[in-house]
């Protein structure tokens, strides 16, 4: 994959989380929330649906040539918002504070900073 073409793809993945994570937000605040947060509203299959998106981005990681040492924290992120996600109220509330996506997304853009992208 070509320097442009990784860089594109780490832009939708950065909205991919914020979007997750942090698309809304409520005025005059600095609270912040996702669709992560709201599909809590739909029983089972909403936070189903959240892991998947989450597990693509880490997959996509994969395909970047990200280390396994941080896929595996990647990936712990994940199991850790999802399985607190699975308890009822503390699950709508780490969705809100833990934001495991802007965390890989983050550790992602550091690696290929690292390996020298201009990110």
């Amino acid at each position: 994959m070509s320097e442009v073409e990784t860089l594109k793809l780490l832009k939708r993945l950065r909205w991919m989380a914020r979007f997750m994570d942090a698309g809304w937000g409520i005025p005059f605040t600095r609270f912040r929330f996702g669709a992560d947060a709201l599909s809590g509203l739909v029983p089972i299959g909403g936070d189903a649906l959240m892991v998947l998106a989450s597990l693509y981005l880490v997959n996509k990681a994969r395909q970047l040539g990200a280390p396994r040492e941080m896929l595996i924290r990647m990936a712990g992120n994940v199991a850790i918002e999802a399985g607190l996600g699975a308890i009822p109220f503390v699950g709508g509330i780490m969705d809100v504070v833990f934001r495991a996506n802007i965390k890989n997304v983050d550790m992602l853009e550091a690696y290929l900073r690292d390996k020298g992208f201009a990110v």
